[in-house]
């Protein structure tokens, strides 16, 4: 098959005599299509100073939609700025970013190509169960990468805050103490000095009553979902209920596994357990000390309720969301130390040192704790056991308590930053979900539906990655902006905040 390989020739332009080229058949080539004509881009048409991120843009929607397949060699940087017109640092630019985002690679000496496509942008959304028919989910904003100004999405915490003078001291006092059984093959459900300060730690900060040989040590909640959604599973469980507005990372993780998520509503107390029970799921994922991402926390009678139902013989997933972040009431004691035979506990240290730790825990009730071990054994043999004990050295120093105070005063700071932003350039806001995490919400009850997907949409060719509400609802419901605020600095929120206020009042 003959393919087009790129060719010269010679073209006046304004700033003087510059390569243009064009594509002709010749077999052994290696780049698809003809000229930069699939990018339909006409360069007169881009605002000032946007060309870069428009060509990102275009690229990225080409890689995704399959006009630039796998394996595509891209034309060098020279020939691509020839034919568009532009300088060869825009386009030397643009691959570095699509480089960053994992779409294409370059080696020296060699074509830039396509790695694979894109993160889905509009995931396939589990089947809902006969005779239901559930709305089809608004499509998902592009991933932030290096051209994103202000990355306001919910999750992200501030991991400039790691630290790593601390984890160095404990990484050397581990690795003087370590011994040949440590750098063996251990247990899957962890190391054993680990798991017993992980007990300890969870008694003081979060009210749980267990032992070392309860905890199963995972590489965060991500993992523990993909754990209890195949023991469930194998025992026959076929549905989860899920909070709706909840996580759609989580929805999508759990139908990833096999479970069909089954939407329940959230209000102004948390979970509707009437819901929950109406549903027929017999267990069911919940945010409850710091719902996502409404914010608000399980009251007290919602709570009562809710124990009542799990007591039944059901099953409550409880993921310990943002509970070390609180800033203006006292913690919530988990859900697990009341029911630890129905509540499966689970958190990470994805918000309180990084997400590159990649490491968390799982408190599950005694029934599942074989298959879980056995499944986790199974995934991975079990997480790096250095890494472990760097962290329980760090709980067992008190450093890692030091840590979550420095970080909880920094991010308080940046929260009254972002608040002081909204009340100046949206004085009529609706904010919720401010007295812990890290991040808040911003309501939009007098907008149409679907406005705050076009508002974020809007808000991110302006440079600020924020969240749609409606990105997290299954059912309708009124639109509203999730706004993340630990990975930006005061001055950055206050800056976002600038920039997307017009875009919220514009109609």
């Amino acid at each position: 098959m003959l393919a087009a390989r790129w060719t010269s020739r010679q073209v006046r332009s304004r700033s003087g005599r510059v390569d243009r080229w064009s594509s002709r058949p010749v077999s052994g080539a290696v780049v698809d299509g003809a000229g930069s004509d699939f990018l339909s881009l006409d360069v007169r048409a881009v605002p000032r100073g946007r060309i870069t991120e428009e060509l990102v843009r275009r690229l990225r929607e080409a890689v995704a939609d399959g006009r630039l397949a796998a394996g595509t060699a891209l034309p060098s940087t020279r020939v691509l700025a020839a034919d568009l017109g532009v300088s060869r640092g825009v386009v030397v630019e643009v691959y570095r970013r699509l480089a960053d985002e994992g779409l294409v690679a370059a080696r020296t000496g060699s074509a830039t190509r396509v790695l694979g496509g894109a993160v889905p942008q509009n995931p396939v959304p589990a089947v809902p169960p006969a005779g239901r028919e559930l709305p089809a989910q608004p499509a998902r904003l592009p991933l932030a990468g290096s051209g994103t100004e202000f990355n306001l999405a919910p999750g992200l915490p501030d991991v400039s805050a790691f630290p790593r003078a601390a984890w160095l001291r404990a990484e050397r006092a581990v690795l003087r103490g370590a011994t040949t059984a440590d750098l063996g093959y251990g247990d899957p459900r962890g190391h054993p000095r680990l798991r017993a300060e992980l007990a300890g730690w969870l008694a003081r900060t979060r009210g749980l009553r267990v032992g070392a040989e309860d905890v199963v040590v995972v590489t965060g909640v991500a993992q523990s979902l993909a754990l209890l959604a195949q023991v469930l599973r194998g025992r026959g469980q076929t549905r989860i209920g899920v909070e709706d507005p909840g996580s759609r990372g989580a929805r999508d993780q759990l139908a990833h596994w096999g479970l069909q998520p089954e939407p329940v509503p959230v209000d102004a107390d948390g979970v509707r357990v009437d819901a929950l029970a109406a549903s027929g799921a017999g267990t069911v994922l919940l945010t409850p000390a710091h719902q996502f991402p409404t914010g608000v926390v399980l009251a007290p009678h919602r709570r009562r309720e809710l124990l009542r139902w799990a007591r039944a013989g059901n099953l409550v997933v409880e993921d310990d969301y943002d509970a070390e972040h609180r800033y203006d009431h006292a913690p919530v004691p988990a859900l697990h130390a009341s029911a630890p035979e129905h509540v499966a506990h689970t958190g990470s240290t994805s918000k309180t040192l990084a997400p590159g730790a990649r490491i968390g825990w799982l408190v599950a009730p005694h029934r599942l704790r074989a298959d879980l071990v056995a499944a986790k054994h199974a995934a991975d043999l079990g997480n790096p056991a250095l890494p472990q004990l760097v962290l329980a050295e760090l709980i067992a120093t008190g450093e890692l308590e030091r840590h979550v105070r420095r970080v909880r005063t920094r991010q308080r700071l940046r929260r009254d930053a972002l608040l002081a932003a909204l009340h100046r350039h949206l004085p009529g806001a609706r904010v919720q979900g401010i007295a812990a995490g890290l991040h808040l919400l911003v309501t939009l009850p007098h907008a149409e539906p679907g406005a705050d997907v076009r508002i974020a949409s809007r808000a991110a060719e302006a440079g600020v990655l924020v969240h749609p509400l409606s990105w997290h609802r299954v059912r309708p419901g009124p639109p509203g902006l999730v706004l993340g605020y630990a990975a930006s600095t005061p001055d950055g929120l206050r800056e976002a905040v600038r920039r997307i206020a017009p875009l919220v009042t514009a109609p």
